[in-house]
Parts: structure tokens; sequence; C-alpha cells
């Protein structure tokens, strides 16, 4: 009986230590695939010159954008980013950067923008991979690097 009961104790010392293993190995994926969460303007700092490469998904094509904020989008042909989708307004969104990182405002337009789904309420940092949706349209963050 003695021989069960010590067999039965080093089978709950190795669960325990292969529990922990199990909870450790699951922490650290957690830290290793974590972001950082996004940044609001106000909480960025001074202005630094950053090149802000896009891909635009606009009414079935696809283009390409680079360039360096601040620059906005929208319908009017005074905008750097020229939509023709309808749902856009004529001044619709912003990029801005500040101390290396460029953020996105929507400027009161009608239909709303959107980062990664969520509303954009107030200035809100970009990401390479990051997806902007403004109408129908939607604009994929490739690149954000100094320049």
């Amino acid at each position: 009986m003695t021989l069960e009961i010590a067999a039965a104790a080093g089978f709950e010392q190795q669960m325990r230590i292969g529990s922990l293993e199990i909870t450790a190995a699951l922490a650290l994926v957690a830290v290793l695939t974590a972001r950082l969460p996004a940044r609001t303007a106000a909480e960025i700092g001074r202005v630094t010159p950053v090149r802000l490469r896009l891909e635009i998904l606009e009414r079935g094509a696809t283009r390409s954008y680079e360039g360096r904020p601040p620059l906005e989008l929208g319908r009017d042909k005074g905008t750097e980013i020229v939509l023709r989708d309808p749902e856009v307004s004529r001044r619709h969104a912003r990029f801005e950067s500040q101390d290396g990182v460029v953020f996105v405002e929507d400027l009161k337009s009608s239909n709303g923008t959107y980062l990664n789904g969520r509303r954009v309420t107030e200035a809100i940092e970009v990401r390479q991979g990051d997806e902007i949706d403004v109408g129908t349209t939607r604009i994929v963050v490739r690149s954000v690097r100094p320049g």
C-alpha cells in the first residue's frame, strides 16, 4: 500500500510541474504575440519626418500610395489621396506624424473612419499591417518608416 501512495504522490508532483510548464509556455506566447496598445496623438510628442506606404483597395482595384504626413484623403481633388468612393466624405480623414509615429484621425466624416474594425473617435496611432476603412474603401498600412 505504501508503494501505491508513493507512486500517487510522484504522479501528483509530475502533474504539478507539467501544469507549471504549460502555464509558463502560455504566458511566454502571450507576451511574444501581444501588440503594444495604440497611442493617441496627445501621448506621442514632437514631429519627426516619416514615410508612409499604403495599399488602397477601392472599387475592385488596388493601388499604392507613398508619401509623408501630414496628408488628407477624401473625394475632394485637393486632398493628397483622392478616392472615388461615394461613401467617402470630401475631406474624410487625415494622417499626421509626431515623434516618428503616424496616426490617423477622422475629419468629422459622414460615415466615419475605422481602424482595424473600431471607429476612430480621436487621432490614433497606425502601424504596419493596420487596416483603415473609409466608406467601402480599405486602406492597408504597408510600412511606416523614418524618412
